[in-house]
């Protein structure tokens, strides 16, 4: 089976590396990919946002499977065209992709299906906003509603920041169209937790739960990220919760998404807040995490060609999706200055240093015009280990990480430390 992998970052590198296992698949193309893809897979440079040219690529190379990574292409509809030029595709529609790609149309959902969640409402100009924020004591949540990078939540301490807030998005726009409608949301205390399944539409089979790290610096201290490390599984929820999160969280929004007539194929993610035994949900995103999925998919038994098939043809047998026991730790090496401004073109050394049986990730790479491995983006590379224990993961990932080496390398010392402490 030839697959069309589209995407280019580390969840991407995880998604191809675990499909090249799989005895389905004869070949695998990666749009646009990186230097990690490259060395297990085709790379085809064509955006991700370039629907005409990934349908014209996907037909021309007759591939019989598109599997799609980022939500960009989710939100312009590329399940949709791909369809429409009968291309077996994983993911779902544009009108699906809205639980991700509109924040207000994943709380009316919610709402309507009973669903828990954060109290909001929604604003679309400024001074009805203000006047609402104006009410509510801070702590809470300011939300740009449509895609934003993952970087449009905004934790409000004060009324100030609050209306800085407000004023970015709906008046000084920006975070552009995502922001001409905003959210503004309770704030809900506890421990997050991330919460992916399979779905065909119908049946939903979840993955193991993982706990992911958004501040860039040690002690959840500086910016927020794209996220700086994940781990699996999360001590303090176990299967009994996430057996509960699925019932009450996910599978109520999966009927009711068929209901609408937008049956919701490929992977849903819940993002959760966990207080004791309570449990809401803080978002849906639409599609696999990052970096969730690199910590996730060491664990996956089944084949993964086979899971996502079988979500495409509508007959995904949930009980037939088996995970390995044990723990998978990742870390996030980012360029020096990530989030902000860092530089790029950084020759990356000690990669044919790392033990065999620990994987490394691409995301932010590209090879040079000498062959050599440098850096191209903010989160430049995730090294995932797994173990009978956290702590045997965690040791793993850390020693390895010593061996390699760019100038500018950043990442966190204490991911996982909570379950080992």
């Amino acid at each position: 089976m030839k697959i069309l992998l589209v995407g280019g970052g580390g969840r991407e590198h995880a998604l191809a590396w675990k499909l090249v296992q799989s005895k389905r698949t004869t070949a695998l193309i990666v749009a646009p990919g990186n230097a990690g893809t490259a060395a297990i897979a085709e790379n085809v440079s064509i955006p991700v946002s370039d629907v005409e040219g990934l349908v014209g690529l996907a037909s021309g190379r007759k591939v019989d499977l598109v599997v799609v990574g980022p939500e960009i292409p989710l939100s312009l509809g590329l399940v949709d065209c791909m369809g429409q030029s009968g291309i077996p595709t994983f993911g779902p529609t544009r009108d699906a992709a809205m639980l991700e790609s509109s924040k207000s149309f994943a709380h009316d959902i919610m709402k309507r299906c009973g669903v828990p969640s954060a109290a909001s409402c929604v604003f679309t100009s400024i001074k009805p906003a203000l006047d609402y924020a104006a009410t509510l004591n801070p702590p809470f949540v300011v939300k740009a509603d449509g895609l934003a990078a993952g970087k449009g939540a905004i934790i409000v301490q004060s009324q100030r920041e609050a209306a800085d807030a407000l004023l970015d998005m709906l008046e000084r726009r920006v975070f552009g169209a995502a922001g001409d409608r905003v959210v503004i949301e309770e704030y809900l205390k506890g421990r997050e937790v991330s919460l992916l399944a399979f779905t065909d539409g119908v049946r939903v089979a979840p993955m193991v739960p993982s706990c992911d790290y958004k501040r860039a610096l040690d002690g959840d201290e500086g910016l927020n990220t794209g996220g700086m490390g994940c781990y699996s599984p999360p001590g303090f929820f176990d299967p009994e919760m996430a057996q509960k999160a699925t019932e009450i969280a996910i599978k109520p929004v999966i009927r009711a998404m068929a209901e609408e007539g937008r049956p919701f194929k490929g992977v849903i993610y819940a993002g959760l807040m966990v207080d004791g035994g309570d449990i809401h949900v803080l978002e849906f995103n639409a599609r696999f995490g990052d970096p969730e999925t690199q910590v996730i998919l060491p664990r996956l038994e089944s084949d993964l060609a086979d899971v996502l098939l079988s979500c495409v043809a509508g007959e995904l047998e949930p009980n037939e999706v088996r995970w390995k026991p044990g723990c998978s730790v990742g870390v996030v090496m980012a360029s020096g200055g990530y989030p902000g401004d860092y530089a790029k073109g950084r020759r990356i050394s000690g990669l044919d240093m790392v033990d065999d049986d620990v994987a490394v990730f691409h995301a932010g790479t590209k090879l040079d015009e000498d062959g050599h491995v440098v850096t191209d983006g903010g989160r430049v590379l995730s090294m995932v280990a797994t173990g009978e224990t956290m702590a045997e993961a965690r040791e793993r990932v850390y020693s390895n990480i010593a061996r390699l080496s760019f100038e500018d390398m950043m990442y966190r010392t204490d991911i996982a430390l909570r379950e080992v402490a």
